[in-house]
């Protein structure tokens, strides 16, 4: 995994003792979330929360589910590291890339500097903002009684991303990327969750999305569209 450098600002309030030792105890290591369970809300222009799906972590894996691809989920390893949709009904799984920036910004990290697994996760989606990350810690704050950790994540090419980060658990609790999009992470259940769903089943078969672009390409659903816009 990549390294980011980190300029930490030393005009916030002394963390919690609590917070402190969930510090430490990361440090130096991948980042290893607590399991559990929770809801995901999506706010943008101050906009009312409305429901963005599912979150099931377990260490450093994590299986999201959305609403607005609900006939199938997320499943992500950055150990790997991987990020795969899985489609039970055809038994099909295949790269998240980009379909989903939840896969790149809801993942374990390092509370002590967050942007290495930021940066990996993103560079794994294939985005062309990629680099060293550097990350700022802004502040402290408390999210629903939780004691949380705000940086400021910036791109070598200056994008920027926010982020609150519980140290015990290791995890964002709140995300908000640059174009205002705010996601937040609630009715937390700490708990061991089940191995397999995290787990892509074995005799899933892996879909070359190319493969399938090629398909419809050559379906009369497509011939009959290109010639219904084709010029005079």
């Amino acid at each position: 995994m990549a390294k980011g450098s980190m300029t930490v600002s030393f005009s916030v309030p002394k963390l919690s003792w609590l917070a402190f030792a969930g510090i430490l105890f990361c440090g130096g290591v991948p980042a290893q979330a607590q399991q559990f369970s929770a809801d995901i809300v999506m706010m943008k222009d101050n906009s009312a929360a409305t429901p963005a799906g599912k979150l099931y972590v377990s260490g450093n894996k994590e299986r999201i589910e959305t609403p607005q691809l609900a006939d199938g989920f997320f499943v992500v390893d950055e150990a790997a590291p991987s990020a795969y949709f899985v489609l039970p009904s055809a038994h099909q799984f295949m790269d998240a890339r980009q379909s989903s920036p939840l896969t790149r910004i809801l993942v374990a990290v390092d509370p002590g500097n967050p942007c290495p697994q930021w940066e990996a996760m993103t560079k794994l989606a294939g985005v062309t903002d990629q680099g060293i990350w550097r990350c700022e810690r802004i502040g402290q704050e408390m999210i629903a009684g939780t004691s949380v950790i705000a940086y400021r994540a910036t791109s070598p090419s200056g994008r920027t991303l926010l982020g609150w980060i519980d140290p015990v658990r290791k995890f964002p609790l709140r995300v908000k990327t640059e174009d205002g999009a705010v996601f937040e992470i609630g009715n937390l259940h700490d708990s061991p969750q089940p191995a397999q769903l995290f787990e892509v089943p074995a005799k899933f078969r892996k879909l070359d999305p190319q493969a399938l672009i090629d398909r419809i390409k050559q379906s009369d659903v497509w011939v009959e569209n290109q010639a219904q816009h084709a010029p005079p």
